[in-house]
Parts: C-alpha cells; sequence; structure tokens
C-alpha cells in the first residue's frame, strides 16, 4: 500500500474503494480460477499425468512457477533497509510464535477430530494443513489490509524457520503421540527435516533472494522514487495473477475428486473455516489486548489464521501419493481459505474504521 493510500485511510476513506479492478473482485477471479482448473481437469483427464511428469522430485514446475510468482512480487515491494526497527518488536515475535506453534496447531487437531471422527484420512490432511503455518499467501492479505509488510516480511521468515525445526516433531506428536495418548488409530507417516527445508528453500527461498537483489539493484540503478511510483505499481498486481494460475493448476489435478465427493469436501470444510474465523478472532482480540497498532494487529492476525497450503499440498502427496485423501484434503484447504482470508480483508478494514479510528478521533 502507498503512502498516499495510506494518508487517505487514516482519514477515514474506504481502502476498497481505492482497490484496483483485480484486488477488488478477487474473490470473483478466484472462483472462476477454481471453475476453470475443475472444467479443464474435466475435459482434458490426462492433464494430471502431464503436470505430474512437469516435476523434479515431488515439486510440480507449474504449481511451483506459479507460487514463485505470486510471492516474488510481494518480497520485492518489501522496504528491506527499514527491518532493523522492526526487529525491536519482541512482544509482538513472542505472541506470533505461540499463536502460529501453539495455539494453531492445536485447534486445527481440535476440529479435526471432532469434526471428522470417521474419515481418519481426511482428517490426517487437515492436521498437515494446520502444521503448515503461512509464509506465502499471507503477504496477500497482509498488503489488501493495509498491515505492516516489514513485520510481515520478519514472520515469514520467523516461520520459514521453525517450519524446517518444527514441523517433523509436531507431525509426530499430533499425528502419533496424542492419539497414542488418547486410544485412537495412529498415523504412520515419516516428514523428514530434509524434505521441509527443501520446500521452504524452494517456495520461499528462492522469490525472497529475487525480491532482495530487484530492490537494491534497481533502487541503486534507477532510484528510489522509480522503483515505487513506476515499477511497483506494475509489478505488484502479477502477483495476484500466479496466485489465480496456481489455483488453476492445483484444481485440475483435483478436480475429478472433487466432483466425486462434494459431501466428503463440504466437512472438510467445516472446520478449516471454522478454524481461520478462531485465529483470526483471537489474534485481533490478543493484539487489542497488548495495544498493538492495527498495522501490526492485522499482520498478526493474518500470519496466524493463513496456513502454508503448498507445503502442506508437497508433505501429503509425498508422504500418501497425488491420489490419497489426505492430499485431497490439503487441496481443499486453499479452496476455503482464499475466499474466507478475503472475506476477513474486508473484515480487518472494518475493524481499522471502527475500532482503530474512532479510538483515535476520542
Amino acid at each position: 500500500m502507498t503512502e498516499q493510500t495510506s494518508v487517505r485511510a487514516a482519514k477515514g476513506t474506504s481502502i476498497v474503494g481505492q482497490l484496483s479492478l483485480l484486488d477488488r473482485f478477487l474473490p470473483l477471479w478466484i472462483f472462476l480460477a477454481m471453475a476453470a482448473g475443475v472444467i479443464l481437469g474435466t475435459i482434458w483427464p490426462g492433464i494430471k499425468d502431464l503436470f505430474s511428469a512437469l516435476s523434479i522430485d515431488t515439486v510440480s514446475l507449474p504449481i511451483a512457477v506459479g507460487l514463485l510468482w505470486m510471492m516474488y512480487p510481494l518480497l520485492a515491494k518489501v522496504k528491506y533497509e527499514e527491518l532493523g526497527k522492526v526487529a525491536q518488536a519482541w512482544e509482538q515475535f513472542a505472541v506470533s510464535l505461540v499463536l502460529n506453534w501453539v495455539v494453531g496447531p492445536i485447534i486445527m487437531f481440535v476440529l479435526a477430530w471432532l469434526l471428522l471422527p470417521d474419515l481418519p484420512n481426511y482428517r490426517t490432511g487437515l492436521i498437515i494443513v494446520g502444521l503448515a503455518r503461512c509464509i506465502a499467501m499471507v503477504l496477500i492479505w497482509n498488503m489488501l489490509a493495509g498491515g505492516d509488510s516489514e513485520y510481515c516480511a520478519m514472520l515469514v521468515a520467523l516461520n520459514s524457520v521453525f517450519q524446517i525445526v518444527m514441523y517433523s516433531p509436531l507431525a509426530y506428536l499430533f499425528l502419533r503421540l496424542i492419539p497414542g495418548w488418547l486410544g485412537a488409530e495412529e498415523t504412520a507417516v515419516n516428514i523428514g527435516m530434509g524434505e521441509i527445508a527443501k520446500s521452504v528453500l524452494i517456495f520461499l527461498g528462492i522469490p525472497l533472494a529475487a525480491g532482495v537483489i530487484t530492490r537494491f539493484a534497481m533502487i541503486r540503478r534507477r532510484g528510489k522514487e522509480w522503483y515505487e511510483t513506476v515499477l511497483m505499481p506494475r509489478l505488484g498486481p502479477t502477483a495476484l495473477v500466479g496466485l489465480l494460475f496456481t489455483i488453476v493448476v492445483m484444481f485440475s489435478m483435483q478436480g475429478d475428486k472433487i466432483l466425486a465427493s462434494p459431501l466428503h469436501v463440504l466437512r472438510v470444510a467445516l472446520p478449516l473455516a471454522i478454524y481461520f474465523l478462531v485465529m483470526f478472532a483471537a489474534s485481533f482480540a490478543v493484539s487489542r489486548w497488548r495495544n498493538f497498532p492495527y498495522e501490526l494487529a492485522a499482520t498478526q492476525s493474518f500470519t496466524a489464521a493463513s496456513n502454508n497450503f503448498e507445503l502442506a499440498i508437497a508433505v501429503a502427496v509425498g508422504a500418501f501419493g497425488i491420489a490419497s485423501e489426505e492430499a485431497l484434503a490439503t487441496v481443499i484447504g486453499p479452496l476455503i481459505e482464499v475466499p474466507m482470508l478475503i472475506g476477513l480483508v474486508y473484515v480487518a478494514l472494518w475493524i481499522r474504521q471502527t475500532w482503530y479510528h474512532a479510538a483515535a478521533a476520542t
């Protein structure tokens, strides 16, 4: 969000009305991309084999291209030269770590067992989603909601490190130990730290490095004003194009299963929807309690409510196979997360106008 937009927002002007055509109708484009993917997979059944063949190891190249381009423009917009200011926000970092790595996985685990007691494979997929903390699309939601982009970049970097260290132990805890303690069936899944590190390196490291290089190289060559007012307004919107492309590819690969099991999709969607709402509301409540400014509160909430679906998909496909119900559950994740988080962007903007501006006025 530009400084001019921030000033207008501070005066009470609706940011929604200032969004571009692509941003303003993003929910519509998302649903159209989902429908296009399902239709493409239905009329061209061989596309799944084609996309599977276009891969290196377990990484589908079309999905990788879409995810990398989705993240690159957003990471190129981050003011890395100002990150030192954000690094002093230790209280906010502590709150974020607790929400992401303690509260989030527990809530998803409880919802999965309460609402999917008779669907163990889908339940496992949901738990895998809950353990994958967001390092990707939160940058988009944060941008649209007017959150702090530098703080968001720091949280993304922090979560990426914890992803490597914590994912495997937490998967063992929530899929094997806790079910065993409760007398339930354990899930046998081997998720190595090397696989997590590879996924994080691909989907975060590459676009992060590209964004840093682009920002410093182009500012040095053309100046900061040109970079902020000319290049970024042209490059930034292409992140949403990358998102739409990724959704088309993903749903073309799993569309047949979605059409074959609509009731299962709805049952998996319910705990996901509840999860996003609970995490968003809880995070905003904690931020208000701790008197965090809106920009940090919004970033905190979207980071806590979002999940790293690309990592969850990679883990589920690697551990159970692309045709598994576990993998399908992880694909349903963005089907619910994308429209839910877009809706929560509008909620966040309303909260800023109602709570934060009202408080500032008094």
